[in-house]
């Protein structure tokens, strides 16, 4: 039992800290729009690696709290972190996926992220 609580905790931590890390840096990158006036190739690009970025971090720090099947617990939290993000994109379009080609490619990027930060760990 208290292994399960141990990995729900630390996925729990490493979805915060992706959310959390992906929340400021997107007010980061708004910001930066609003002051430079930036393109949307150029802020499309950016959150591209606002998810890299965040999927790194989370997969570090699971990968660090498990400490076994590292690359594993990092391409599960990348996927539970873009599903919760599909979701709410969802919530947000009214049911609909606009490019599935773009929603595939950000699910890679967000698990394969992760576990290359799980498996730096």
């Amino acid at each position: 039992m208290g292994n399960k609580k141990h990995l729900a905790g630390s996925m729990l931590a490493a979805l915060i800290l992706m959310y959390l890390l992906t929340g400021i840096l997107l007010l980061g990158l708004a910001v930066a729009m609003y002051k430079m006036d930036l393109s949307a190739q150029t802020a499309e690009i950016a959150v591209i690696v606002i998810y890299v970025v965040a999927g790194f971090a989370g997969g570090f720090l699971i990968g660090k709290r498990m400490k076994t099947r590292r690359y594993l617990w990092g391409a599960l939290t990348g996927g539970v972190y873009f599903a919760v993000l599909l979701l709410a994109s969802l919530a947000v379009n009214g049911g609909t996926v606009e490019d599935t080609v773009r929603l595939l490619v950000t699910f890679v990027l967000c698990a394969a992220s992760s576990m290359i930060g799980g498996m730096v760990s």
